[in-house]
Protein backbone atom coordinates (compact mmCIF):
# COMPACT_ATOMS: atom_id res chain seq x y z
CA UNK A 1 0.00 0.00 0.00
CA UNK A 2 1.18 3.49 -0.81
CA UNK A 3 1.73 6.20 1.77
CA UNK A 4 -1.21 8.46 2.52
CA UNK A 5 0.06 12.04 2.80
CA UNK A 6 -3.22 13.07 4.46
CA UNK A 7 -2.22 10.84 7.39
CA UNK A 8 1.30 12.25 7.47
CA UNK A 9 2.79 9.10 5.97
CA UNK A 10 5.99 8.93 3.94
CA UNK A 11 7.63 6.28 1.78
CA UNK A 12 11.12 4.91 2.24
CA UNK A 13 12.65 2.64 -0.39
CA UNK A 14 14.65 -0.24 1.08
CA UNK A 15 16.13 -2.19 -1.81
CA UNK A 16 13.20 -3.37 -3.89
CA UNK A 17 10.69 -2.77 -1.11
CA UNK A 18 8.91 0.45 -0.24
CA UNK A 19 8.15 0.90 3.44
CA UNK A 20 5.39 3.22 4.59
CA UNK A 21 6.37 5.35 7.57
CA UNK A 22 3.51 6.61 9.71
CA UNK A 23 4.24 8.89 12.66
CA UNK A 24 1.43 7.62 14.86
CA UNK A 25 1.19 8.58 18.52
CA UNK A 26 2.40 5.12 19.55
CA UNK A 27 5.35 5.24 17.14
CA UNK A 28 6.41 8.70 18.25
CA UNK A 29 6.14 7.80 21.94
CA UNK A 30 8.39 4.78 21.33
CA UNK A 31 10.86 6.94 19.40
CA UNK A 32 10.84 9.56 22.14
CA UNK A 33 11.47 6.95 24.82
CA UNK A 34 14.57 5.87 22.94
CA UNK A 35 15.82 9.16 21.51
CA UNK A 36 14.71 11.73 24.04
CA UNK A 37 12.40 14.70 23.44
CA UNK A 38 11.22 14.91 19.85
CA UNK A 39 11.51 18.68 19.72
CA UNK A 40 15.22 18.34 20.53
CA UNK A 41 15.47 15.74 17.75
CA UNK A 42 13.93 18.20 15.29
CA UNK A 43 16.34 20.92 16.46
CA UNK A 44 19.33 18.61 15.96
CA UNK A 45 18.08 17.75 12.49
CA UNK A 46 17.59 21.42 11.61
CA UNK A 47 21.12 22.18 12.77
CA UNK A 48 22.62 19.30 10.81
CA UNK A 49 23.36 17.35 13.99
CA UNK A 50 21.01 14.40 13.59
CA UNK A 51 22.97 11.17 13.88
CA UNK A 52 22.43 8.32 11.45
CA UNK A 53 21.39 6.04 14.32
CA UNK A 54 18.74 8.55 15.37
CA UNK A 55 17.33 8.68 11.85
CA UNK A 56 17.24 4.90 11.61
CA UNK A 57 15.57 4.65 15.03
CA UNK A 58 12.87 7.14 14.05
CA UNK A 59 12.24 5.24 10.82
CA UNK A 60 12.16 1.91 12.69
CA UNK A 61 9.50 3.07 15.11
CA UNK A 62 7.39 4.62 12.34
CA UNK A 63 7.29 1.67 9.90
CA UNK A 64 3.56 1.09 9.45
CA UNK A 65 3.64 -2.60 8.56
CA UNK A 66 7.07 -3.94 9.41
CA UNK A 67 7.93 -7.08 7.43
CA UNK A 68 8.76 -9.94 9.77
CA UNK A 69 12.14 -10.49 8.12
CA UNK A 70 13.20 -6.84 8.44
CA UNK A 71 15.57 -6.25 11.32
CA UNK A 72 16.51 -2.91 12.73
CA UNK A 73 20.12 -3.44 11.67
CA UNK A 74 19.01 -4.24 8.11
CA UNK A 75 16.94 -1.06 8.03
CA UNK A 76 19.93 1.01 9.12
CA UNK A 77 22.20 -0.69 6.59
CA UNK A 78 19.63 -0.07 3.85
CA UNK A 79 19.47 3.63 4.72
CA UNK A 80 23.26 3.83 4.41
CA UNK A 81 23.27 1.80 1.18
CA UNK A 82 20.57 3.98 -0.37
CA UNK A 83 22.30 7.17 0.70
CA UNK A 84 21.18 9.94 2.99
CA UNK A 85 19.84 11.97 0.08
CA UNK A 86 17.33 9.20 -0.68
CA UNK A 87 16.20 9.03 2.97
CA UNK A 88 15.90 12.79 3.44
CA UNK A 89 12.41 13.23 1.91
CA UNK A 90 10.92 10.66 4.31
CA UNK A 91 12.79 12.23 7.23
CA UNK A 92 11.49 15.67 6.26
CA UNK A 93 7.89 14.42 6.26
CA UNK A 94 8.27 12.78 9.69
CA UNK A 95 9.93 15.83 11.22
CA UNK A 96 7.23 18.05 9.75
CA UNK A 97 4.56 15.86 11.31
CA UNK A 98 6.29 16.04 14.68
CA UNK A 99 6.13 19.83 14.52
CA UNK A 100 2.70 20.22 12.94
CA UNK A 101 0.72 17.20 14.03
CA UNK A 102 -2.37 15.94 12.31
Amino acid sequence: MAANPLRGEAELRIGERVLVLRPSFTALVAAEEELGPLFALVERAAGGGLALGEMAALFWHCVRERPEELTREALGEAVVAGGLAAATPALRVLLGQILQGR
